[in-house]
């Protein structure tokens, strides 16, 4: 059936495709003349889209702050509780002396190293460690994470 239509419509079929091979040619020959004759205008305009494009990431880039913002809920420990009783036990399992524990409670009030050396008739280097210490003892990297840790485990009031 096929071959009896393909024989029939042969010469159709080739000068159809004939046709569309020159129109390709044609159409071919013409976008080289249109890119030789606008070549300026055409790399111009690649230039200027690269441009825009780096300009709009840049501006997107300075503009979007790096910081994120981490929301972090905490108990609140409030003064109005009813009787404050210092967890021996954990004072013990962590090994903090009482030296330690008097300078942890002054970091709690807010003081200053230097403020708490002169509290406690030491030297500021005596301090540091005893800061230091504290920190590893409740594995905390600073004095607000100390602080917060020392109450919630209920050492400090």
């Amino acid at each position: 059936m096929f071959a009896s239509f393909w024989t029939k419509n042969k010469s159709v079929f080739l000068y159809g495709a004939s046709l569309a091979l020159f129109l390709f040619f044609l159409k071919w020959v013409q976008l080289k003349f249109i890119i030789f004759n606008h070549a300026l205008e055409i790399y111009s305009f690649v230039i200027a889209l690269t441009f825009t494009a780096l300009g709009v990431w840049l501006a997107v880039k300075l503009t979007n702050p790096r910081v994120k913002t981490i929301v972090v809920e905490k108990e609140i420990f409030t003064e109005a509780s009813t009787s404050f009783a210092i967890n021996t036990d954990e004072i013990k399992k962590l090994g903090l002396s009482q030296r330690e524990l008097e300078v942890l409670n002054l970091m709690a009030q807010g003081m200053s190293n230097q403020e708490i050396a002169q509290q406690l008739f030491v030297s500021l280097n005596t301090i540091k460690t005893h800061s230091s210490k504290i920190f590893e003892k409740l594995e905390v990297n600073r004095r607000t994470q100390a602080v917060e840790k020392a109450k919630r485990l209920k050492i400090i009031a």
